[in-house]
């Protein structure tokens, strides 16, 4: 599996957001943008996805901008990559894509270690926190 820029620029910006996490506070998309070097108009779109699956809060308004939905510690980075990658499957045999059939998913040999890989992954994406991350 790769991870896209999109992923890895969402995960940079929620770090960024739980590094300066305060209950209500909140932090524009300017500074978030430019205090990670990522593109505002491509940081717009993935921090709209991200609001959209409940993991970022906004405000409106002139002091307005974006925070955690939650405390850092409650963030899995599983949820973050989850919500911005297509899949978490190591090869398209085991995705959930809808309308994909394997033709040799009933004699293939090697399907489970691409499920155990699969597996593993999520498990390990769901052990780390953004509270982790920042206190490293």
């Amino acid at each position: 599996m790769r991870i896209s820029k999109k992923t890895q620029y969402g995960l940079r910006a929620m770090v960024y957001l739980a590094s300066i996490f305060d209950e209500g506070e909140v932090c524009c998309l300017r500074e978030i943008s430019k205090k990670e070097n990522i593109s505002f108009d491509y940081l717009e779109k993935i921090i709209s996805r991200l609001e959209k699956n409940k993991l970022l809060k906004s405000k409106r308004g002139v002091k307005g901008g974006y925070c955690l939905s939650r405390s850092p510690n409650k963030i899995k980075v599983g949820e973050i990559i989850k919500v911005l990658e297509e899949t978490m499957a190591p090869v398209k045999c085991v995705s959930v894509e809808k309308n994909y059939h394997c033709p040799r998913k009933k004699v293939c040999k090697t399907i489970t270690v691409w499920k155990k890989v699969q597996d593993n992954l999520i498990s390990t994406l769901n052990s780390i926190t953004l509270a982790d991350l920042i206190n490293k």
